[in-house]
């Protein structure tokens, strides 16, 4: 199991919920670090801890909700379960709130096709398509 300390593997401040919002926002962290991480568990079979811990400002509920939630999106509410171990020692708080609000919310749009907001041009990124991965340059229609 690989594991990912947000404020070393990322960046020790974080920000809001979009790139045009702030710098290091969620929608960056989802992009950038969370998606090929997630990817890259989900193709060796493996799962992954992300720890919310040591960052400077902590984690904003919109920055925790755009970057799992874009997983759940992208992955599936049962992939990501199966995947993803959260530890937040200094806050748990912040874990079930990912838990029980955003993964079943997120899942919730994903089954609509609800798709997440872009707010800046991204490099691909991976999707579980019939279970199988995709990686390119989604367009939200």
């Amino acid at each position: 199991m690989k594991e990912y300390v947000l404020s070393v593997d990322y960046s020790p401040i974080t920000g809001l919920r979009y790139c045009n919002e702030s710098d290091f926002s969620g929608e960056d962290f989802y992009h950038k670090k969370l998606n090929s991480w997630f990817a890259d568990a989900y193709q060796n079979n493996e799962q992954i801890k992300i720890i919310l811990d040591g960052g400077e400002d902590g984690y904003g509920p919109s920055f925790r909700d755009e970057a799992f939630g874009n997983l759940v999106y992208d992955f599936s509410l049962d992939i990501v379960k199966k995947i993803l171990i959260i530890e937040s020692p200094g806050e748990e708080l912040w874990k079930e709130e990912i838990e029980e609000n955003t993964f079943p919310d997120w899942e919730k749009r994903r089954t609509k096709k609800e798709a997440p907001k872009q707010t800046e041009s991204h490099d691909a990124w991976y999707r579980l398509i019939d279970n199988k991965l995709e990686r390119k340059v989604w367009k939200n229609e």
